[in-house]
């Protein structure tokens, strides 16, 4: 999957947008995904991450 942080699973949402005349019309909202090398078991891998995953240190980053 392409726009999916792998380590929460967070994906796009979708929805409406209204305007004044409650017209509706479809719309994305995708994640903030980062590509972060990242310390998994002990082997550094490339990941697709979310800010928030990485604000909360979920993941560890390979220096």
């Amino acid at each position: 999957m392409a726009r999916v942080c792998e380590v929460c699973g967070k994906g796009r949402q979708v929805g409406f947008n209204v305007s004044h005349a409650n017209n509706k019309t479809k719309k994305v909202w995708e994640p903030n995904l980062h590509k972060v090398r990242a310390l998994i078991s002990g082997v550094t891998r490339g990941l697709k991450v979310c800010t928030r995953c990485l604000r909360s240190q979920r993941v560890q980053k390979a220096v």
